[in-house]
This record gives C-alpha cells, structure tokens and sequence, in this order.
C-alpha cells in the first residue's frame, strides 16, 4: 500500500475526497495519517491504496486532474540533492532501457533559477541507476512517454511521483471540436458534484441554454447515463511493469464499468445561441456516447422556455473579454453570447427571464464576478469557491421564484 495523490482544482479538494471515498470504498478521518485513510490537503487528496486502486481511480474519478504514485521525498538545497534522491531507487521495477520517460516538475516558492535543470538531474539520476543495473539506458520522450515522472519541488522538500494517469484527466477522449475558452471537463464536473446533481431521476432536469463545446451537458450526461468519465481513453500506467500482473484485474474494472452503462435516468438540455457551438457539441456528445442523452436546441438563453417544470439551470456564462460589448442597440443585451452588450445588460436580462419562465428552477452559475448577484438584481441562496485555471470564481446558486428577487428559501451561505 501507498499513499497515492490526487491533485485537482483550487476549491475542489472536498469534493473530490466524496468523490474517492465512493469510488474506493473508503472513509475519511480528519487527523489520522495519511498512509492509513484518505486525507484532504490544499490542492488534492491523499488515499493509500495500491496497483489497482490507482487504476480504479483513474478510470472513474472526474475531479481529480492526475493519479499520482509517490516514490521519494526529501529535504533539498540543490539540484544535486534531487539527483542523490533519486539515484538509488529501484528504477529496473518500473522501466526497462527499451522504453522511455519524461520528466515534468512543478514548484511553489523553490529556491531553483532552472526547473528545466531539476528534470534534467532527475533524468540523469534514472539512465545512470539503469545504466549500471542493466547496461544500457532509457530514452526520453516529451510527448508519450512510458514513463511519465512528476517532480514537486517546495522551499524545501522535494517530491517524486509515477504519474499513472499520463495525459491529464481531464483529456476524457471525446472532445475534438471547441470554441472560445473552452472549459475543461474536471471542472465541469466539479460544477454538477458542487450542485449535489449526480444524474439520478431525483436530481431532475438539468439544462445548460449556453453550452458552448458542451462540456457540462456531456458530463451530466455521461453520469446519467452511468458511463465512467475514463471509458474512452487510455493510461500511462497500461505501459508500466509494476502492473502489467494486474491486467486481468484492469481488465476486470473495464468490464464493470461497461456493464453499469445505462438508459438516461433523467433528460439533459443543451443549446447556444451559435449553430456553430451548438454543432460542436453535438459531435462532441457522438463521440462520448451521449447524443441520445442530449436535446440539443439552438437557441438564444434569452428566450429559450424551460423544457420542464422543474429542473437545474448551470451555466458557465462568457465573462472579461468574452462579453466585451462589441454592438450597440436594444438588441445587444439579448445577443450577448455572440458578443454584444454589456455584462450588465446581459444578466439583468437573463435573470428577467428566468424569473418569468423558470420559476421552481434552480440556478447555478460560473463567474469570477463576485458582484454577480448585484447584476442580476437576485439574492443568492449559495456561494462556493471554485478555480477555473487561475482565475478565481464563484458558483453561485439562485432559487428561481416569479416575480421576486428573493429566492424561495434561502440556504445558509457558504464561504465567500
């Protein structure tokens, strides 16, 4: 057993520790060790775990971005502390010199004028254990390598992971066809895991009316649908010796997975003002198995009516230079999606319509705007931190009631 490490989104972390404890089973304990339960930390979870629970994990998770499996970590001065840390470790278990690896590294406040240089050593250190041990030495590859390395270097201490998942997670396999700033899947889904919408018939309708490349609609889908987010793709730790006895076992996690694969539970919306989005998105829900989930409209989020009589709007709406007002005229606010109007047009608008037409509904919304409410001229009834890359946002929640800017009962405001 080890302690794995899932790294995600600022604002994600406890989300994501739900997430794991669904999907390994296990519980968390605040003050235990982490080489015993799982344990949340600032920027990801820990949960120990071994070969096939990093191989669970990577398949089902859609929170976390990576699935780490630590090998070392040491105080550090220089690079050639990293070399010394990781000279001796038993490279021949994880990489034959037939195959290849890549080093990435990341720091917070490291002394170090040259991250390049630090993977440079960590490389060094690997070809020389494995030139000694078995005569010859790995190659590198930047692009698909079998071995990918990850490298977290501090003010002072240095971690070396095996990053089993290569390609980050949120690369689900389906998205080939995106707009302007396009969202990426993991947030997406910590979107719906922040709304408490799982895809159940009771979680009802959910509608995005602005769905751009259709990230949230396709997340929403594919969990109503019982399709796990890693169905589609592949994984670095398919090419590494530590698991290849355990393919029958990945094998086994594949087929579970396609067996859970169901009829919707409950009906996704989706639409944008733009043929051209609401086109990409429906090549985007072909490729990940949810077209039939989808009622895709184009419409404008202006004027579209609600599809039922209740359900969850969630919308990532365009903000900064997205909706930079590039027209004029009493039109603009309604063509904002494409460009016109002001931000402040934009949302007074839409929360008009939605007060006409979605009463019963509840809103969630995406905004770095924490003024957002203000504009809408709506009290919000939730507030939850989230990082979009590094912007910091807000998801705000509205319940929807006609002809009132104040929600139907207002929910205890989380942190701001």
């Amino acid at each position: 057993m080890v302690a794995l490490f899932l790294p995600c989104a600022g604002g994600v972390e406890a989300l994501l520790a739900d997430e794991v404890q669904r999907i390994t089973g296990m519980t968390q304990e605040s003050g235990r060790s982490r080489d015993r339960v799982a344990e949340t930390t600032r920027g990801g979870v820990w949960v120990d775990g071994d070969e096939r629970t990093a191989m669970a994990l990577n398949l089902e998770s859609r929170l976390a971005t990576r699935v780490l499996w630590p090998l070392a970590d040491a105080e550090y001065r220089h690079e050639d502390d990293l070399y010394s840390m990781a000279r001796d470790l038993p490279w021949q278990q994880w990489i034959t010199p037939e195959q290849t690896l890549r080093v990435d590294v990341a720091a917070m406040r490291s002394p170090l004028k040259s991250l390049n240089f630090a993977a440079l050593r960590i490389k060094d250190a690997v070809c020389d254990s494995l030139r000694e041990s078995a005569g010859a030495r790995p190659s590198v590859d930047t692009r698909n390598p079998d071995l990918p390395l990850a490298l977290f270097v501090g003010p002072e201490h240095a971690t070396l992971y095996v990053d089993t998942s290569g390609d980050a997670l949120f690369k689900r396999g389906w998205r080939e066809d995106t707009g302007e700033a396009p969202l990426k899947e993991t947030l997406a889904a910590a979107m719906l895991a922040a709304a408490g919408w799982q895809g159940r018939a009771e979680d009802g309708p959910l509608l995005d009316p602005c769905c751009g490349a259709g990230t949230i609609a396709i997340e929403a889908a594919q969990m109503a649908c019982g399709i796990a987010p890693g169905a589609l793709r592949g994984f670095a730790f398919e090419r590494m010796l530590p698991f290849r006895p355990h393919a029958a076992a990945w094998r086994e996690l594949k087929r579970a997975a396609q067996a859970r694969v169901h009829a919707p539970a409950v009906p996704v919306f989706a639409g944008d003002v733009s043929f051209r989005m609401t086109d990409f998105a429906t090549r985007n829900a072909q490729r990940a198995g949810v077209q039939q989930a989808i009622e895709f409209k184009t419409a404008d989020a202006l004027q579209r009516p609600p599809p039922a009589a209740r359900g969850t709007l969630m919308m990532n709406p365009p903000y900064g230079e997205r909706i930079a007002p590039k027209g004029s005229g009493s039109d603009t606010a309604r063509q904002g999606f494409e460009g016109g109007g002001s931000s402040a047009e934009f949302f007074g608008a839409l929360a008009t319509q939605w007060k006409r037409q979605y009463p019963g509904w509840t809103a969630w919304l995406l905004s770095p705007d924490m003024k957002l409410p203000t504009l809408m001229r709506l009290k919000e009834s939730r507030r939850v931190p989230l990082w979009n890359g590094p912007i910091e946002c807000r998801m705000f929640r509205f319940d929807l009631v006609a002809g009132s800017n104040k929600p139907a009962a207002a929910a205890p405001s989380g942190t701001a």
